[in-house]
C-alpha cells in the first residue's frame, strides 16, 4: 500500500509537535512527512526565548534536528516560503517554484507581531521580538543604544523589556491599555506588577496611544503620544501582541474568520477537509489561543484524525504561571471575574507586595478564576481546582490567606486531584502518567521528565509535578535518603553545624564522633571542605591532604592526558606588562600551551606533575598566588574597565572587582563560585550571569545573586540596589556565609536558593533583615576566612616535606615518559591515540 503524504506548511514548536506525534504514531510507515519552514533553522523554543540573552545559543533552544528527522524518514526545507495551495491538484506551490504534492496538508503556519500603524515605524532600529533573527537585530542594536522602548506591555512585551533590560539599557514600557497584562490580570493585579517593575528601574507609560516617531533631540528617536507628551530613546521594540498567520489561507479560499484566523472545526480540519490548521493560525469557535499548550493539543488531535483516531479539540485552559522581569505572575481560568453572578475573594499585603484575588461562583462552590502577584505558590493548586472542577473548600478565601503562627497551609493537597488532572499542559501529561512512572522507578523529577515530558516545554508545572512525585513515594513505602554516604547519616548542611558547633578540627574526629567506616569518595572531600571553610587551615596538612580529590592534593586540574594545568590569579582581570613576561616566560622555559579564560585570566596547560612545584616557585617570585583554579572555592572576579577608563563608567569597577577578589579568595564553599563587576548597566562583565554580579549605577552599587552560565545557565536575581562599598561587601559576606553554612554538596548558588523555602524573598530577610538574628556570626565567620588566607602554593613550595608528594616516581626524579604532545597551531596539544601509534612506529626498528 503507498503511503499518504503529509505537508506540513511551518516548522515552529507547533508544527514540530504535529510532527513529533505522527512519526511515533504506530500507523507511522503508512505516512509520508515532508515540512516546509520560511526560517533558516527547524524548530526551536520560543517559550524560552529570553535565555538568548542569558547565554543560551540558537543550539541551545532547539527542538529537533536535521538528523532526528531524517533518522524518522522526515523531509525537511528550510528558508523555503510556501506561497500557493492548489486544492484541485492537492500540491503546495513554493516562493521558488516548487510543487509538493498532498494527500493531508496541515498549516502550522503560527502568527506575526502585531506592529502598530503607526507613522515611522518601519525606521532602522524598530524592531520586534519574535524569531532568533529578531534577537540578533535587538543585540545588535543595543550595541549602539542606551535607551530602549517597548511598545506593549503584555506577556511578550514584559518579557521583550526583559530582554532589553538584560542587555544593559534604560527600559520604557509603553503601553495602550490602562495598565500591565491586561487580559491576564485585574486592576490590583496589574497595579502591583507595576509598582514591582517600576521598583527594578523599568519606567512605565499607560494609557499612551503613539502618534507618530520622529527625530528625537538628545535620543535617536522621538516618540509622540496623542495626549502630547512625548518619549525620547534610541530604540523600539513592537511587542503589541500576535495576529495569526492567515495569508495563505486567505489567499487560497479557506474560510477566515472575521478578525482573522483560520476556523477549524474540532477536529482541527479547515473548511477543506483534507486541510488542517493547527497553532496559533487556527480559529477555535471564534477563538485564537496564543500559547504553546493548546497548540499541542491542536497537533495531538490532528494526527488522530489522520490516523483514524476520534480525539477531538473542545476548547484549551489558559491559565498561565511566569516570571516578568523577576516578578512571579500567574493567572488562572475567568481572572477577570466576568462570569454573571460571581464573587470575588481579595488578599493584599501592600509590605511584602503581594496581591492575590480568587473569583467563585455565585454558590461559592466552584473557583471559576485567580489572579496571583508576588506569590505564585498557590498557582499548582488553583489551576487544578479550576480545570477539574473540584469542590472548594467551606472557607474558600483560606486558598489565599498566608499560614500563620505555624500552622499548616489550608490549600488542597495533590492527593485531593483525580487520576486524569493534567499536570503538564504543553504534553498532555496527566497525574496518572506521572504516579505510574513513580511506581515503574522514576523516583527523581529528571527520571519523570525522560519517562513522561512533563516539565520539558515551559517549565510551569514543576513544582507540581515534584509533589506528585513525592506524595507517590510516600504511598509506596519509599522516604527519599538524605544522608551524604553510607559512613554519615546526615547531610552536608547537618555536618557544618556539628564541625562548627563541636569544633571538629579533622576528618577522623568526625568520623569517629558522628560517622562509621573508613569513610569514602564522596564524604572525605565533602569533609576537607567544610573543614576549610570554618577554620582555614592549609589544605595540604597532613590530617586533611588524604581527604583531598586529585584537583586538589596536587592544586592543580588534572588534564586528558595526566598532565596539569596552572591557573595563577590575576584579580579583576588587571595585570602588569612585567608580569604578563613573567608568564610567558615560564609558558616558554615549561613548553605549555597557554589561552586566555572567560574569568579574564590565562591558563597553562601541559605540566607534568614534577613540574608543578618549579612552575609556581617562578611565578610566586614573580608575585603570583594561586588562582584556586582546582578549588570548590572563588575562582574569579571579571571586571570591565569601568569610570577610569571607559566614557560610560560610572564606578570604579576594576578596583571593585580586586577589593572583593581579594577578599574572598581564600574562601572554600560546596561548589565553585564566579563574580563579576560591571562599571555600567551596559554590563560588558555579564555580572548578572554570576554566582555574584555587581553593576555600577548612578546611585551606587546594585548586587544580583545566584546566577551561572555552564551547563544550565540561570540568570541571576536582583539582590539590593543603590548600596555603597561597605554596604556592598556587608551584604555579600552574609550571603557567602548562609550559602556555605546551608548548602547541599557541589550545588551550585543558583540551585541552592531556588530550593531554599521563599526561595529568594527569604534569603533577603536573612541577609538584609537579618530575620534569623545571625548577621553578626556570618560576619564574623567571614572575617576569620579573609584574616587567615594564605597562598597554598607559597606555603607548599617552602616545605621540602610537602614537595615530596609532586615526585612522579616514589624512588625516583624520572619524568614520565609515556606523556606526549603533538605541536598544534604553534603550540603543544596532548597527543590522540592515533599520534601515539606514530610514536611507536618511530621508534621500533624496520623489520629486515
Amino acid at each position: 500500500m503507498s503511503k499518504q503524504k503529509v505537508v506540513v506548511v511551518g516548522n515552529g514548536m507547533v508544527g514540530h509537535k504535529f510532527i513529533d506525534n505522527l512519526i511515533n504514531h504506530d500507523q507511522a510507515d503508512q505516512y509520508e512527512v515532508i515540512t516546509f519552514s520560511e526560517e533558516p533553522r527547524l524548530a526551536y523554543d520560543r517559550v524560552q526565548l529570553s535565555a538568548y540573552f542569558s547565554g543560551s545559543t540558537a543550539d541551545d533552544l532547539m527542538l529537533t534536528s536535521g538528523q532526528y528527522y531524517e533518522e524518522n524518514g522526515v523531509k525537511y526545507v528550510l528558508n523555503e516560503k510556501v506561497v500557493g495551495i492548489d486544492k484541485a491538484e492537492n500540491k503546495v506551490i513554493t516562493a521558488s517554484g516548487r510543487e509538493e504534492a498532498y494527500d493531508k496538508l496541515v498549516l502550522a503556519t503560527g502568527s506575526f507581531p502585531f506592529v502598530p500603524p503607526i507613522p515611522g515605524k518601519d525606521q532602522p532600529h524598530c524592531l520586534v521580538y519574535r524569531t532568533i533573527e529578531d534577537l540578533e537585530a535587538i543585540t545588535a542594536s543595543a550595541s549602539e543604544s542606551k535607551v530602549g522602548v517597548v511598545v506593549g506591555g503584555g506577556l511578550l512585551g514584559l518579557e521583550a523589556a526583559n530582554a532589553l533590560k538584560n542587555l544593559g539599557l534604560e527600559v520604557h514600557v509603553v503601553e495602550f491599555a490602562p495598565r500591565l497584562m491586561a487580559v491576564q490580570l485585574d486592576e490590583g493585579g496589574g497595579q502591583l506588577l507595576r509598582q514591582k517593575i517600576e521598583s527594578l528601574g523599568v519606567h512605565v507609560h499607560t494609557e499612551k496611544n503613539t502618534k507618530e516617531i520622529v527625530a528625537g533631540e538628545a535620543l535617536r528617536y522621538s516618540m509622540n503620544f496623542a495626549d502630547g507628551t512625548h518619549l525620547e530613546t534610541d530604540m523600539i521594540l513592537f511587542s503589541a501582541g500576535i495576529r495569526p498567520q492567515d495569508e495563505l489561507a486567505r489567499q487560497f479560499d479557506l474560510d477566515i474568520g472575521e478578525r482573522g484566523g483560520i476556523t477549524i472545526n474540532n477536529f482541527c480540519q479547515t473548511s477543506t477537509n483534507n486541510i488542517y490548521a493547527i497553532g496559533e493560525c487556527a480559529l477555535w469557535n471564534n477563538r485564537i489561543y496564543g500559547l504553546v499548550a493548546p497548540g499541542y493539543t491542536m497537533a495531538k488531535v490532528a494526527v488522530s484524525h489522520i490516523t483514524g483516531g476520534d480525539e477531538s479539540f473542545t476548547g484549551a485552559d489558559m491559565s498561565t504561571k511566569l516570571k516578568l522581569l523577576g516578578v512571579d505572575v500567574a493567572s488562572v481560568g475567568d481572572a477577570q471575574g466576568r462570569t454573571p453572578g460571581c464573587l470575588s475573594y481579595v488578599y493584599q499585603d501592600g509590605v511584602a507586595q503581594v496581591y492575590k484575588r480568587i473569583v467563585v461562583s455565585e454558590d461559592k462552590t466552584r473557583l471559576l478564576g485567580a489572579v496571583l502577584v508576588g506569590d505564585v505558590d498557590a498557582y499548582g493548586t488553583l489551576q487544578q481546582m479550576c480545570v477539574n472542577g473540584m469542590d472548594l473548600p467551606e472557607n474558600p478565601e483560606a486558598l489565599i490567606l498566608p499560614a500563620l503562627d505555624g500552622a499548616a497551609s489550608a490549600g488542597m493537597g495533590v492527593d485531593a486531584l483525580p487520576e486524569a488532572a493534567v499536570i503538564c499542559s504543553c504534553n498532555d501529561v496527566s497525574k496518572g502518567q506521572i504516579c505510574c512512572a513513580v511506581q515503574e522507578g522514576a523516583t527523581t523529577i529528571g527520571a519523570i521528565k525522560s519517562a513522561t515530558k512533563a516539565g520539558t516545554s515551559c517549565g510551569g508545572c514543576v513544582a507540581l509535578a515534584t509533589q506528585v512525585m513525592n506524595s507517590e513515594l510516600e504511598k509506596l513505602g519509599v522516604e527519599v535518603n538524605t544522608d551524604l554516604c553510607e559512613h554519615f547519616a546526615y547531610t552536608r548542611q547537618e555536618l557544618y553545624h556539628l564541625v562548627r558547633v563541636e569544633r571538629i578540627q579533622s576528618f577522623d574526629e568526625l568520623l569517629a564522633k558522628h560517622g562509621k567506616g573508613l569513610g569514602c569518595d564522596i564524604c572525605k572531600p565533602t569533609a576537607a571542605s567544610i573543614l576549610a571553610s570554618c577554620w582555614n587551615d592549609y589544605v595540604l596538612k597532613d590530617e586533611h591532604a588524604p581527604l583531598q580529590d586529585t584537583n586538589d592534593y596536587f592544586m592543580a586540574n588534572m588534564q586528558k592526558n595526566g598532565t596539569y594545568s596552572i591557573v595563577p590569579r590575576v584579580a579583576g582581570g588587571e595585570i602588569t606588562p612585567d608580569k604578563l613576561i613573567a608568564i610567558g616566560q615560564v609558558a616558554k622555559t615549561y613548553n605549555l600551551y597557554t589561552k586566555i579564560t572567560g574569568g579574564q585570566r590565562i591558563d597553562l596547560f601541559g605540566a607534568q606533575q614534577h613540574e608543578l612545584p618549579l612552575i609556581w616557585k617562578e611565578l610566586i617570585d614573580a608575585g603570583f598566588e594561586t588562582g584556586h583554579a582546582y578549588g570548590k572555592s572563588v575562582r574569579t572576579v571579571k571586571s570591565c574597565v569601568g569610570s577610569t577608563w571607559c566614557r560610560y563608567g560610572m564606578l570604579d569597577s576594576v578596583g571593585m572587582a580586586i577589593r572583593i577578589e581579594d577578599r574572598y579568595k581564600g574562601l572554600r564553599s560546596p561548589h565553585k563560585l564566579k563574580f563579576a563587576v560591571s562599571g555600567c548597566t551596559r554590563e560588558c562583565a555579564e555580572a548578572q550571569s554570576k554566582d555574584i554580579g555587581v553593576i555600577a549605577t548612578e546611585n551606587g552599587w546594585s548586587l544580583y545573586v545566584c546566577g551561572n552560565g555552564g551547563m544550565k545557565p540561570r540568570h541571576a536575581d536582583l539582590f539590593a540596589t543603590g548600596l555603597n562599598d561597605e554596604m556592598l561587601i556587608k551584604y555579600i559576606d552574609r550571603l557567602l556565609m548562609f550559602y556555605v553554612r546551608t548548602a547541599d554538596r557541589l550545588q551550585r548558588t543558583s540551585v541552592w536558593m531556588d530550593n531554599l523555602e521563599g526561595g529568594l524573598d527569604y534569603l533577603k530577610s536573612v541577609v538584609i533583615d537579618d530575620k534569623l538574628q545571625i548577621a553578626d556570626e556570618l560576619e564574623q565567620e567571614m572575617q576569620h576566612v579573609v584574616g587567615t588566607y594564605q597562598c597554598e602554593w607559597k606555603t607548599t613550595i617552602e616545605d621540602p616535606e610537602k614537595l615530596k608528594r609532586f615526585r612522579t616516581f616514589v624512588n625516583s626524579d624520572e619524568k614520565d615518559t609515556t606523556i606526549k604532545f603533538v605541536e598544534e597551531r604553534a603550540q603543544i596539544r596532548p597527543a590522540t591515540d592515533e599520534d601515539m601509534v606514530k610514536f611507536v612506529d618511530a621508534t621500533e626498528p624496520a623489520m629486515a
